[in-house]
Order: C-alpha cells, then sequence, then structure tokens
C-alpha cells in the first residue's frame, strides 16, 4: 500500500525549506515534492498549488482564514482588514475545487458565516452593506461546485439578508446567487429551501423595476426544479414546479409584457417553460395572454439568437396540451416560425428548437400542418436541413417535423419531394445511424423507398385460429 501524508505536513515542510533554506516558494515546493516522491510517498491527495506567502512559508489561503478567525476572537472593527481578508479567500476559492474544499476544511464557511451573523444582529439602518457584500461574494465563490456545505443555519440566514435587504440591490443579488450554488447538484438542499417556504421570501422580487435582482430571482426558480443529482434515486423537481408555477407562473407570464430587453425576456420564457410541467399551468398560461406575448416578443426581436431559442421551447413545452397546440397555430405562429428558421440558419440551435416546435405543433393535427404548408415552410425546413449535415440533433428534429407534416397530409408530398428532401435524409441516414428510426419514418410517410427492418421474426407458441 502506498504511503500518504496529510496537506498539513506537506505544508510545513514546504515552509521549513523556505524558512530555514531560505528558498523562494516555488522552489522550495518542488523541493518538497521531490522529497516524498524519493520516500515513495503518493502525492495524489496533496494541493501542490497553493499560493504561499514567501515571508511566513505558508499558504496565503490557510493565513487568511487564520486571520479571519483571529479578526472574529478580538472583535475587531478594522473594515477595511477584514474586507481585505475576504478578497484573499474569495481569490484563492475561485482558483480550483481543492482550494475550495480546503477552505471548508480550515472552517472559512463558519467563520464568514459569524460575520453575516453579526450584520444582521445590527439594527437594520447600521449594517455595513460593504462588509455583506464581501462576506457573500467570498462565500459564492466558496459554494461553487460545493452545495454540501450549506445547512440550516446558512439557509436561516439567506432568508433573512432577503428579508431585510430588498431595497439593496447588490445585496439582495447576492444572497440569491448564493441560493442558486446551493441549489446546483444538491437535491436535500432545494428540498430544504422549499420546506422553509422560500416563495414568501422571494416573492418582493419579482417586480420589473430591478432587472438584474429579477434575472437573479428567475435563476433560483429554474435551479429549485433541477434534477441533476444523481445521489438521490427520486428528486421533487416536479412536485417543486408545481409549487411555483402556482405562486409565479401567471405574474412571471405578465411580466413579458413590461420588458423591452432581450436577454430579460428570455429568462423569462425560459424559466415560465420550466415550471409549465402540467397541463392546467399550459392553460393557464395560456388564458394569461402567453401566447399572444411569445409571438409578440419573437416579431419584435426576429434577429435575437437566445430570445427565439427560448421562446420556440416554451411554445413546444406549452403545445402539449392539444387545446393550447390549436391556439398557438391560430395566434398566427407559421409565419413566425419560417421567418426565423430563415434568419437563423446558420445556427443549429435555434433550428433544431424550431424544428421540434414544428414536429409537436403538427402531431396528429392536420389543420395544423396545412396551415405552416400554406406559408411555404417546407421548402425552408429543407434547406435548413441541409445546411447542417454533421449535426444529428437537427436531422433528427427535421425528419420529426416532415414525417408529422406529411403523415397526415400526404398531398404535400410531391412538394417536399421537389425540394430534394429525398436526398437530404438519405444522407442523414447514411451520416447519423443512432437516429435511423426517425429518418426512416419520414421517408415512409414521403412515400419514399425505404429498407425497413423487421424488429421480431419469431414465431408464436400458439396460433391464431381464424
Amino acid at each position: 500500500m502506498a504511503k500518504v501524508i496529510s496537506q498539513e505536513t506537506f505544508d510545513d515542510v514546504v515552509k521549513e525549506n523556505i524558512i530555514e533554506f531560505a528558498m523562494e516558494p516555488a522552489e522550495a515546493k518542488l523541493e518538497t515534492v521531490k522529497q516524498f516522491e524519493a520516500q515513495g510517498i503518493n502525492l495524489a491527495n496533496i494541493i501542490k498549488d497553493l499560493d504561499i506567502n514567501a515571508e511566513t512559508g505558508k499558504p496565503i489561503l490557510n493565513e487568511a482564514i487564520d486571520n479571519l478567525k483571529l479578526y472574529l476572537e478580538e472583535k475587531s472593527a478594522d473594515k477595511e482588514k477584514l474586507l481585505d481578508i475576504l478578497k484573499v479567500i474569495e481569490a484563492e476559492c475561485q482558483k480550483s475545487i481543492p482550494h475550495r474544499v480546503l477552505a471548508s476544511k480550515y472552517e472559512a464557511h463558519t467563520c464568514i458565516l459569524k460575520v453575516v451573523a453579526q450584520q444582521l444582529e445590527r439594527p437594520d439602518t447600521t449594517a455595513d452593506t460593504d462588509i455583506l457584500e464581501g462576506s457573500l461574494k467570498t462565500l459564492i465563490s466558496l459554494y461553487h461546485t460545493q452545495p454540501d456545505i450549506f445547512d440550516a443555519e446558512a439557509l436561516t440566514y439567506t432568508k433573512a439578508l432577503l428579508d431585510l435587504f430588498v431595497e439593496k440591490e447588490n445585496v439582495a443579488s447576492l444572497t440569491l446567487q448564493w441560493l442558486q450554488k446551493c441549489c446546483i447538484m444538491h437535491e436535500i438542499n432545494r428540498q430544504n429551501i422549499m420546506k422553509a417556504s422560500i416563495t414568501q421570501h422571494l416573492k418582493p422580487y419579482i417586480f420589473k423595476e430591478n432587472a438584474k435582482v429579477l434575472r437573479d430571482v428567475l435563476a433560483v426558480l429554474r435551479f429549485l426544479v433541477l434534477d441533476d443529482d444523481i445521489r438521490v434515486e427520486f428528486g421533487c423537481a416536479h412536485e417543486h414546479a408545481r409549487q411555483l408555477a402556482t405562486e409565479f407562473i401567471v405574474v412571471l407570464t405578465h411580466l413579458l409584457d413590461e420588458f423591452d430587453d432581450a436577454n430579460i425576456l428570455a429568462d423569462l420564457m425560459l424559466t415560465i417553460g420550466s415550471l409549465a410541467v402540467r397541463q392546467e399551468f399550459c392553460v393557464t398560461v395560456d388564458e394569461a395572454g402567453c401566447i399572444k406575448l411569445v409571438l409578440k416578443v419573437m416579431s419584435d426581436n426576429i434577429n435575437s439568437v437566445r430570445l427565439n431559442r427560448e421562446a420556440l421551447k416554451l411554445l413546444r413545452a406549452l403545445a402539449g396540451h392539444d387545446a393550447v397546440k390549436s391556439h398557438i397555430v391560430q395566434g398566427g405562429v407559421a409565419p413566425i416560425l419560417k421567418e426565423v428558421l430563415h434568419t437563423h440558419m446558420a445556427n443549429d440551435a435555434v433550428v433544431s428548437a424550431a424544428l421540434a416546435c414544428i414536429s409537436t405543433l403538427t402531431l396528429r393535427v392536420k389543420d395544423n400542418s396545412k396551415t405552416l404548408f400554406d406559408t411555404g415552410i417546407a421548402e425552408t425546413i429543407v434547406e435548413s436541413i441541409r445546411r447542417h449535415p454533421k449535426s444529428k440533433i437537427v436531422q433528427r428534429n427535421g425528419a420529426w417535423a416532415i414525417r408529422n407534416m406529411v403523415s397526415r397530409s400526404r398531398e404535400q408530398c410531391d412538394t417536399w419531394l421537389s425540394y430534394g428532401v429525398e436526398d437530404v435524409l438519405n444522407t442523414a441516414l447514411a451520416d447519423h445511424p443512432s437516429v435511423t428510426t426517425d429518418i426512416k419514418a419520414a421517408l415512409r410517410d414521403l412515400g419514399c423507398k425505404v429498407e425497413l427492418k423487421e424488429e421480431w421474426t419469431g414465431t408464436a407458441e400458439k396460433k391464431i385460429l381464424k
């Protein structure tokens, strides 16, 4: 078994090389590595790139945390000193996950929460926002891809900060960003946050006056409905989405009419789509005028890549309800879809989203297929697929769109074939074998020659009597 040492042992030897042998930090670290490797010690668990204070020989991160502990013990009031310490810890934590883990091991998280607590204990008018902002920035760096350190105490402070600093944009924004870091890849944190009635603390921030804070709130809502923690067998993403949709989805829909900024509108549509996980919510946002607003936003911002991509995803999500699907087409989406495809034909992400939206809108609805077809969108679809031969997603979504448009409207087939769709699909068939079934289905419904594979060729144990 290979011998190992602790980080403290490694750091002590580096310090000794600097202090006792007057080495430079880089030289001292290199010499320390050589010494331990010569002894057959495995250094895989050691952080070798910690920045070292050339005067003391100690890692800067360790030194800063020790200084913070001393600052708290002495109950110092030197604001500038505290801010400098926090900046050092923040900068070190931004370097890598091992740096953040080491900072947590040395209780940086506990110390920073004490700093936050000291400010929260003061009357609202005397709390130092500079110290709060410095503490929150450091916590955000510390929590990045390390949400396990979030605990009940930290949750209590996030709620208090949200309640007390509604009028302080920077503090509120940083608190929301801290909350976002706690949600990513951590199902238990999300459940604890929802159980703490976080919606009541977020409501004051759902307004149009402060766009920056609104975007941070929208991100929190989306992160609360993630399902990205592989450590749990079952998550509560759907239930969280239901609760949040009940509280916010109508309000968010109305905000689509309040902004001109494409990024804010894209965030709103992305969030609405994340929350519209049940058919009744699709109907709710439809009745709130969502479809009309989304189509207007798309028409007014036809050149925005991100906005149109999110709008197409939202329309597709809402089209999961048959009645809403009809309302989308009746609302005039067909010419807009054609224009979006034409405008962003070089962007595979937008093309893929548009084709997926078309496939959903035309699924089992002949009238919707006819409405789209009458705009001349067939040629645009074929050309968009032809432009992205290496994109498997575009080829698959294109096959879906074509199949759904012609499956109940065979009179369209000749027109599609005149645009060279058969050659395009056959090329995709050869280049993307993983989506063979989807492409063959489109060729079959177009009436093209296609070799269909019979998946099961066995014989039944008992014959059916005629």
